[in-house]
């Protein structure tokens, strides 16, 4: 039986190169000792029995063909038809495609959906993690773990190590998750235990330094049936390609128990631990508008004029870093700890329940390169040399969630009319606080002076001012804490064979107390207590012509509370305005082809963002005056052509445009970060003896960083190729050669205010997959 490729050490920490290779080594000769291949029998009993929460992420059916496509295969439990038959885009990444892809975190699992754009940190030390927006709104606090919210939102890089797959749904989730997912929602599907006995693993080595183990073991206790236990384990360091000095280096352990198995009631216990060391990066900055920034001998790097030409890019190599070596760092740790009931009462009523404690630490001091300005002309800024300031961004945060989920399934008629009905509740209590910290002259024990302030050239990298100081909190911090709890109810009523309705409501309530003190130049304490309540609903009519496909048309609301801004930082300007609120309509049809293989989607689809957070350019006022609208056409597909050919990918149109804005600047603009034309394809054919092939390519077309006329950059669009190459030597190994960016693409992946990320260079890796 085919289950998951993951294999590598978990409870050490490598200090250097040399010894992580040796660990992958060592675990790759361990892989070899492992239990035999299940038998039959053992394969049969590995099957989901009784709700079993068990995700095969790859059928293979009985004549040898890859079934990549699966109609039940979503985890939710508020979704209760097909993907076919839910009325919204919904794609899933299975774990067959990020093995295959040799994907090492979460961003390059979403490259395979057209739609999502990713962003770069911001100001105050902004976490470079997940950061992304789908369908052109933010979306780095609508990532879910199983259902639940993850406190830390984009604040970190999450590794598929402990990946079943991956579900993107677009259009508004509010009903289905609580504040938020304007645009959509993703969300992990984690490993959990199964019934029979497997054991996997993979090591990959590559270029730049790529060094990767992972493991995953799941084992039936004897004496306990019913009852099986899985571990997950990674280690992961690498350089990354074209980015001079900057480094990962992360490893984790995710242990889960499942008792029940089989049963009509089970528990699950789990529990995942990473822990990350990086260098922190904000790439190049953009060469602000309106200025000319004069190199050696006079050449000017980029020439921005009053027209507003796309040519904010500094014409400087994108492997140059600009941080400070001295300084920079980047240490996270993150824990989430789950219990999870289910039961099944009888054949119509079900419930679940779970409890979720999570916690993100995150230190990191990170360098924000930013043009030193010529301010000799008063009331006027110029920027007219390369020198650069390495400004000082520091974020000392601690995030922690305690969550529940209660759900009811319920399955009835009235008359000729088939119900299912969910509802249920959610508490949440989630606290945030980010201490500051100042750069502290040795010499004087006060804080560095302007002058002081580390810089670097553009051009050469050589460091002109060096940095001289020590890091220490400076008794300042904000800290907020969020008590939310919600109710909802969701009902799909079946009419007959062609005709489903099915709409829902859920009532948030949520609390926030906010609290920032200042330590310069004055004290200053400021606290303040908020509540929204909202009320978010969805509704929607499915006509299903065939038992193959369905026509539909949704609508729904969501909403977005300044809450949501808390774990990225914020300002008291932007505690207490009332949420922001949005509704979609989405008209669309899903149609499987090949005996349930291939789905093929397509939809029509319009946002509306009314309340629009937006600020005045002279008070800097905070308001919800503004309006943003994002219409497009969607078409995705995944699953198998033939017996040998699988494919995953799709195409995005946005036509985005801010309606209204205290701001009159951005009036008429497009959304920030909203590429118009983005499209993605991943293929797989296998081949005679136990060859198979794979292409990739995704294209992201040119996009903005911000909507303001008078001083957005243009980041260009792009395309990129990667291929696969693996060979089966027997059912058990499998060796697996990927090539990332193959043409060594030069492109913009991340996009931030003051400055972007330029993406990974061209990556060549060899990893064996063990399965026993």
């Amino acid at each position: 039986m085919k289950t998951d490729s993951d294999f590598s050490s978990t409870s050490l920490r490598s200090t250097g190169r040399s010894e992580k290779l040796a660990m992958t080594s060592t675990l790759l000769a361990l892989s070899q000792l492992a239990a035999p291949a299940a038998t039959p029998a053992a394969e049969e009993s590995a099957k989901p029995e009784g709700g079993a929460t068990s995700l095969p992420e790859l059928v293979v059916q009985a004549d040898g063909t890859k079934k990549l496509y699966k109609p039940e295969n979503l985890t939710s439990k508020k979704y209760t038809v097909p993907i076919r038959d839910v009325p919204q885009t919904v794609t899933v990444l299975p774990q067959e495609v990020i093995r295959e892809q040799g994907a090492t975190s979460l961003r390059d699992v979403l490259r395979n959906v057209p739609g999502i754009s990713m962003q770069a940190g911001e100001g105050g030390g902004g976490p470079s993690g997940d950061n992304l927006a789908i369908r052109g709104f933010a979306a780095r606090s609508d990532i879910f773990v199983d259902g639940f919210r993850d406190s830390a939102g984009g604040g970190y890089t999450r590794d598929p190590f402990n990946i079943e797959q991956v579900e993107v749904a677009k259009g508004p989730a509010s009903a289905n998750s609580g504040r938020g997912s304007t645009g959509g929602s993703v969300n992990i599907a984690s490993k959990t235990a199964h019934l029979g006995n497997s054991y996997g693993g993979a090591a990959t080595v590559g270029t730049d330094e790529l060094y990767r183990g992972t493991f995953d073991v799941n084992q039936e206790l004897p004496y306990l049936k019913g009852t099986a236990f899985r571990l997950n384990g990674l280690l992961h360091s690498q350089d990354i390609a074209d980015r001079d000095g900057v480094e990962q280096e992360r490893w984790g352990v995710a242990p889960t128990i499942t008792f029940g198995l089989g049963t009509d009631t089970r528990f699950t216990l789990s529990y995942m631990h990473l822990d990350q060391e990086n260098t922190p990066d904000y790439g190049l900055p953009w060469v602000p508008r309106n200025s000319t920034v004069v190199g050696a001998g006079g050449t000017p790097v980029t020439v921005v004029n009053n027209t507003g030409l796309d040519s904010g890019i500094p014409s400087v190599s994108y492997e140059n870093w600009y941080g400070n070596s001295e300084r920079d760092y980047e240490e996270i740790q993150t824990d989430i700890f789950t219990a999870a009931f289910e039961h099944d009462i009888n054949e119509s009523l079900k419930l679940t329940s779970g409890f979720r404690y999570s916690r993100n630490d995150r230190d990191s001091v990170t360098t924000a390169p930013r043009f030193v300005s010529d301010t000799s002309v008063p009331g006027t800024t110029s920027y007219n040399s390369t020198v650069l300031n390495q400004q000082f961004q520091s974020r000392d945060q601690l995030d922690t969630g305690f969550y529940n989920q209660t759900n009811f399934v319920y399955d009835f008629a009235t008359g000729s009319v088939e119900h299912t009905v969910v509802t249920g509740f959610e508490i949440s209590r989630e606290e945030s606080k980010n201490y500051g910290r100042s750069v502290i002259d040795p010499a004087t024990g006060l804080p560095i002076l302007p002058s002081q302030t580390p810089q670097i050239d553009l051009l050469t990298g050589e460091q002109l001012v060096p940095y001289v100081g020590r890091i220490e909190r400076n008794g300042s911090y904000t800290s907020a804490e969020v008590e939310s709890a919600a109710v909802y109810l969701f009902d799909t009523a079946k009419i007959d064979e062609h005709w489903e309705v099915s709409g829902g409501l859920r009532f948030d309530s949520t609390r926030t107390d906010y609290t920032s003190y200042a330590v310069t130049p004055t004290p200053l304490l400021y606290n303040k207590t908020v509540g929204d309540d909202v009320l978010s609903y969805r509704a929607s009519v499915t006509y299903k012509p065939v038992r193959e496909g369905s026509i539909y048309f949704g609508y729904g609301s969501s909403y977005n509370p300044s809450t949501e801004l808390l774990t990225y930082g914020t300002t008291a300007a932007n505690i207490g305005v009332d949420p922001e609120e949005s509704e979609t309509m989405e008209l669309g049809a899903k149609w499987e082809f090949f005996e349930q293989k291939l789905l093929v989607t397509g939809a029509l689809f319009r946002t509306d963002k009314s309340n629009a957070r937006t600020t005045d350019p002279v008070t800097d006022e905070v308001s919800v005056t503004g309006e943003q609208v994002v219409q497009g056409v969607e078409v995705g597909f995944t699953g198998s052509i033939t017996d040998k050919l699988r494919l995953i990918g799709g195409y995005t149109f946005l036509d985005s445009e801010v309606e209204e804005s205290a701001n009159p600047h951005e009036v008429g603009n497009e959304v920030s970060n909203t590429p118009e034309n983005s499209f993605s394809l991943w293929a797989v054919h296998d081949l005679p003896a136990g060859f198979s092939v794979g292409v990739g390519s995704q294209y992201v077309g040119s996009r903005y960083n911000n909507s303001n006329g008078e001083t957005r950059q243009k980041a260009p669009d792009f395309i990129l190729f990667n291929a696969m190459a693996s060979y089966d030597l027997n059912e058990n190994v499998t060796f697996r050669l990927n090539a990332d960016n193959l043409f060594d693409e030069e492109y913009i992946d991340r996009v931030g205010g003051g400055h972007f990320v330029p993406g990974v260079g061209r990556t060549i890796s060899l990893t064996a997959d063990f399965q026993f």
